[in-house]
């Protein structure tokens, strides 16, 4: 895989690179509980946020309903620790069959889309989980950073703009845990620094995906909103954080934060 090539349009759309502070944090031993753990959750919030997009504008409630049934045990195994998680991967049996409702105006394309991403998010869930037990990390909860509620909190309220900025957030995050993938990969054990590579492919896949239905959902050219969101983001990558997390700002503790590190 040539990750240059693959990370240049990546790059290219975030607003700043991950910040050496950052870096830093995240490659001391003593952190790697934390970032495999955040980095599950953040599987399965990917996952989560796109089940929402399929049943809120595709599906019908008997649809939307059987979609939260399977989705169901990789929660249950999260959240109230339930269940084997060796036996996850024969839940991920979702596919393309979906049928959007008669009056969805966003049909076909979105549901396509969304499934695709829920398949692999899953997928990448379990192979965390793997990684986990490799290294003989418990799962155990963990408080959610500021990255993904600091992003919504721009949305619009309205129609169909609210769905616009829903996708360009979901764009932004996947885009920036590609960078930060390989950004950590060469600082990480063989084992654990191959599979941050071999999630590069399906990340970009992923940001692309998300600008494509943003764009062909819109009246209007979106651009004005995706760098709106760049700049957020950028901002929330930039500044310090109190917290330590996959999506993380500069850890406070960090001595690396500087004003070079800001985004202009």
């Amino acid at each position: 895989m040539n990750t240059d090539l693959l990370l240049e349009p990546i790059k290219a759309f975030l607003h700043c690179e991950t910040p050496q502070g950052w870096v830093e944090e995240a490659k001391k031993p003593e952190h790697l509980p934390v970032l495999l753990t955040d980095h599950l959750i953040c599987e399965l919030k990917a996952a989560q946020s796109a089940m929402f997009l399929i049943r809120k504008y595709s599906l019908d409630k008997v649809g939307g309903d059987s979609l939260l049934e399977w989705l169901k045990p990789f929660e249950q195994y999260v959240y109230k620790r339930e269940g084997d998680w060796r036996d996850l991967p024969s839940k991920n049996k979702l596919t393309r069959s979906v049928i959007p409702r008669s009056d969805s105006q966003y049909g076909q394309d979105l549901i396509d889309k969304m499934v695709l991403l829920i398949k692999e998010e899953l997928h990448h869930f379990y192979q965390v989980l793997e990684m986990m037990e490799h290294y003989s990390i418990e799962y155990k909860s963990i408080t959610p950073s500021r990255y993904a509620k600091g992003m919504l909190r721009h949305v619009k309220t309205h129609e169909p703009d609210a769905l616009v900025d829903k996708l360009i957030c979901g764009a932004y995050i996947e885009a920036r845990s590609c960078e930060r993938f390989a950004k950590i990969a060469p600082h990480l054990d063989n084992k654990l620094g191959e599979f941050y590579i071999s999630l590069l492919r399906s990340e970009a896949r992923h940001y692309q995906d998300y600008l494509k239905l943003a764009q062909s959902i819109s009246d209007v050219d979106i651009s004005p909103r995706v760098a709106y969101f760049g700049k957020v983001e950028a901002d929330l990558i930039t500044s310090k954080d109190d917290d330590f997390k996959f999506h993380s700002g500069v850890y406070a503790s960090s001595c690396a934060y500087t004003s070079k590190n800001i985004a202009v």
